[in-house]
């Protein structure tokens, strides 16, 4: 019996879209499209076949299983979705760009978002109930564009005292949109309290 060299092609299609899945949550179908060289409709049509949701929606669901918990910012506060944290290591997080973050001129996102994408990062990975910015080092390498997403990786360092040294790249695709360290003081809730840091309670 012969083979179907049509279902063979699909079936070979079919698993180079898994492999780039499991290697990128994050990737787009544009991206698919360009990989497996195939259409964007042929793309969504494979991953209504295999069940796989389109990257929003697996963003979200792995927003919803992320591992870990920042002590010092709550979810709401990150720029972006936080993805995984282990306080004192490190954390991933995502942001999917839009027109609302662009400047007003022109479809480049604002440099200030991007930055405090890298600085909530940092700051929810550093192992303290309070964790206040001291010193931020950043070099922006490329600009980004609106509809572009973003991942943003930190690593811990260095800890000296209360203080955490964390480096955070930020990429898009392949290519770093910034990279650079901050300086975090890590610091109880007692000792935020007694430096007046803390919002007064209602």
């Amino acid at each position: 019996m012969s083979s179907n060299p049509k279902i063979m092609k699909k079936n070979e299609r079919h698993r180079k879209l898994l492999d780039a899945i499991r290697q990128n949550p994050f990737i787009t179908d544009e991206e698919l499209a360009e990989i497996l060289q195939v259409s964007i409709p042929t793309v969504r049509l494979d991953r209504m076949e295999l069940a796989i949701p389109e990257v929003r929606k697996r963003t979200r669901e792995m927003a919803s299983q992320f591992f870990g918990v920042s002590q010092s910012l709550a979810n709401r506060e990150i720029v972006g979705e936080l993805i995984e944290i282990e306080p004192g290591k490190k954390g991933l997080s995502f942001l999917d760009t839009d027109r609302s973050m662009c400047l007003e001129k022109c479809n480049i996102v604002r440099g200030h978002i991007i930055f405090a994408m890298a600085n909530t990062l940092a700051n929810a990975v550093a192992a303290a109930q309070v964790a206040v910015t001291g010193k931020a080092e950043l070099d922006f390498l490329r600009t980004v564009r609106a509809g572009e997403k973003l991942i943003a990786k930190a690593q811990i360092l260095e800890k000296r005292g209360h203080r955490f040294f964390i480096e955070v790249i930020v990429r898009c695709k392949e290519e770093i949109v910034c990279k650079g360290t901050f300086v975090i003081h890590g610091m109880s809730l007692e000792m935020a309290h007694y430096l007046k840091l803390l919002k007064d309670e209602d």
